[in-house]
Order: structure tokens, then C-alpha cells, then sequence
């Protein structure tokens, strides 16, 4: 059964059977706003460009190697201090599906939008910690959003195996008015990989500030 996680809860990477999960999807699935037309007689839909992103931390909490989207601006990322967006680590570790730009429309397909993929076999040894992190590229906070779901699963992008782990995000009301958050971290204690739920809100409006943000009061 999927563990339904609260903001701060902890917890190890073993599946029901007890084995340790070391091949897993990190995704986020979240609906475009429906608006009612001209006197309600038919609905249509405005789009939500949420950007499912990670960074990675070596032993020396130094930011070692990133995923997040290739449309984000080069120029305004460099103001930033950091490097141009891209899908997959230099280990091949990690694996980002892609941007979409416009969430579901017509309701909950049950599918995640965008995916991360996991191989902590592959990861390379000196990263100890990988935090998690959305941002909106539009203006719409969390409330609006229909639903906005994060989930840990075995399989992949296309096909889910089992569930181990999963968070309501427009559930909480403490997002209201955000547009980012901090959704948690894989962090290797003695050898053994865990995960943090930390599900902080934010009032970043560039993912430059959620990385920044992370690096100066969480490491």
C-alpha cells in the first residue's frame, strides 16, 4: 500500500517486500484550469506549464549536476550562476521525460506529466544528496490548480508497477498564493539512501531562486 506522505515525514526506500527500492520514477501529474464560456455552456481550458526539476549534492555539499527544462531562457539562468537546462545527468543516472507545457485537459488522465527517473545503482558515488522542486513558469498559484499530485513509483513513465509514496499538493492549504515549492530529498545516511518529504512552499517565481534558496538553507 502507497505510504501518503505529510510535509517533514521521513522514510526508508524499502518496498513491502523489504527489499531496498533503488529503481524508481519521481512524478508529478497536475490538471490545466477549466473556466466556464459564454453564459456556461461549454468549458474550456487554461494551460499550466508546472516544471518538475532536481539538483544533485556531492559529499562536499557542493551543487554537482542538475535536471531541469531546456526552455528555460540561457541568459536569465546565467544571471543566476547556473548552466543551461537538460534532461538527463552526466552519471545517466537521471532522466527528466520532458517539459509540458499544459498540464491535463478534461480531467484526470491518471498519468504523470512530468517523470524523473531514478537509478541510485548508477548514481555516481559522490552524491549524497538529490532534492526535488517545482516551479510555475505562469502566474497561477497552487489553489487555483485543479489537482497537483507528486507520487514515487516503481515501473516507468508509461507503465506504473506499484505506488510506494504520494502527495496531494492542491490539498494543502498552506499553498495557497505559491508558485514553487520544495518537495523533498533522497539523502544517503550510512550508506542507505532515504527520502525527506519536505513540501515547503515558496515565493519563488524563478526556479534561479528555488535553487538558491536550497543551496543557502538546506544543505
Amino acid at each position: 500500500m502507497a505510504i501518503n506522505l505529510q510535509k517533514g515525514q521521513r522514510i526508508d526506500l524499502r518496498k513491502s517486500t523489504g527489499a531496498t527500492l533503488t529503481n524508481f520514477c519521481v512524478g508529478v501529474n497536475w490538471g490545466g484550469i477549466e473556466k466556464k464560456a459564454f453564459f456556461g455552456l461549454s468549458k474550456s481550458t487554461e494551460k499550466v506549464d508546472l516544471d518538475l526539476s532536481c539538483i544533485l549534492i556531492d559529499n562536499q555539499n557542493q551543487l554537482a549536476d542538475h535536471l531541469y527544462s531546456h526552455l528555460y531562457n540561457p541568459s536569465v539562468l546565467q544571471q543566476f550562476g547556473l548552466p543551461k537546462g537538460k534532461l538527463v545527468t552526466v552519471d545517466n543516472a537521471l532522466r527528466h521525460s520532458g517539459d509540458d507545457l499544459a498540464g491535463d485537459s478534461g480531467g484526470d488522465d491518471g498519468l504523470d506529466n512530468e517523470i524523473i527517473t531514478v537509478n541510485l545503482a548508477q548514481l555516481n558515488p559522490n552524491i549524497t544528496q538529490i532534492y526535488f522542486f517545482i516551479n510555475n513558469a505562469g502566474k497561477e498559484d497552487f489553489a487555483q490548480i485543479p489537482y497537483a499530485k507528486i507520487r514515487m513509483y516503481e515501473g516507468t513513465p508509461t507503465s506504473v508497477k506499484e505506488v510506494f509514496a504520494s502527495y496531494n499538493i492542491a490539498a494543502e492549504p498552506q499553498f495557497a498564493g505559491k508558485r514553487s515549492m520544495i518537495l523533498g530529498k533522497l539523502y544517503k545516511k550510512d550508506g542507505e539512501w532515504k527520502f525527506n518529504a519536505i513540501g515547503d512552499p515558496t515565493d519563488d517565481v524563478f526556479l534561479g531562486q528555488t535553487i538558491h534558496r536550497i543551496v543557502k538553507s538546506y544543505l
